[in-house]
């Protein structure tokens, strides 16, 4: 296994840990969150994660879990995965995720709309969702693996940004190609010259099949190549489950 411990724990403090499973239950998600809290019960020098991604609905469950940790609550919110539904809906959602005990929204958007031609629609969701969402990280998913044409995604990445995103993720993991290098490196053009461009700062979540600790370190050296800067949960996300069980399995003698 390449890479050093300290790049291998880096990592776990970058990684959403991920259960968007219908299947799940309070009981699941309460486990998600011990797994969050210590991904490693035998050592209690690995840290945390960065976040625990749920549906809505386990929205307040994950935050009485996680409760004066350093782990964030992100909730997927606009009718996910197929991102179909009424800008109105998609506010709704995203507030009572929020009211629920929500700190981050991992926001999907009509893929199939917009590669329709439906620009402003994109555009006017994500905007919408921004105003509802004050001091909420928003995470806006593109669908890159779908729209598929780099310069759709560029499109659909310049677009997000310009109507308030903070990061920029590749994927719902659900029926559609994943991450890949190639989409994250669009996404990573489109948020440096928007901070050029902004004066803000903004990143990438790389999500959906990235499950090795070595494709982990590869997406992790893209992005701070692209930031020029150590990456920070900020501006790097990982969506990801058995990603971190990986890592602490690659972290141990």
């Amino acid at each position: 296994m390449s890479g050093t411990r300290e790049r291998l724990v880096q990592l776990l403090t970058l990684t959403d840990l991920t259960s968007l499973e219908l299947s799940d239950t309070p009981e699941t998600i309460a486990a998600l969150c011990a797994r969050a809290r210590r991904p490693d019960p035998t050592d209690p020098g690995v840290p945390p994660v960065a976040a625990v991604c749920v549906y809505p609905w386990l929205v307040k469950v994950a935050a009485a879990e996680v409760a004066g940790t350093s782990i964030a609550v992100a909730s997927v919110a606009g009718n996910f995965p197929s991102g179909v539904a009424t800008v109105a809906e998609k506010v709704a959602e995203t507030e009572r995720a929020i009211a629920d005990g929500a700190t981050e929204i991992d926001l999907v958007v009509d893929h199939v709309a917009f590669a329709r031609g439906a620009e402003q629609a994109l555009f006017d969701e994500v905007a919408a969702v921004r105003a509802a969402s004050p001091g909420v990280r928003l995470k806006v998913i593109l669908e890159t693996g779908a729209l598929g044409d780099p310069e759709r995604i560029r499109r659909a990445a310049d677009l997000a940004l310009d109507a308030g995103a903070d990061l920029l993720k590749t994927s719902t993991g659900k029926g559609h190609p994943g991450a890949s290098p190639e989409a994250a490196g669009i996404l990573w053009a489109a948020a440096s010259e928007y901070a050029v461009r902004r004066g803000r700062r903004v990143g990438v979540k790389v999500s959906g099949g990235v499950r090795t600790p070595a494709d982990a370190l590869a997406y992790l050296e893209q992005a701070e190549a692209a930031l020029g800067a150590p990456a920070t949960p900020a501006t790097f996300r990982i969506g990801a489950s058995a990603l971190v069980d990986a890592l602490v399995t690659a972290l141990r003698p």
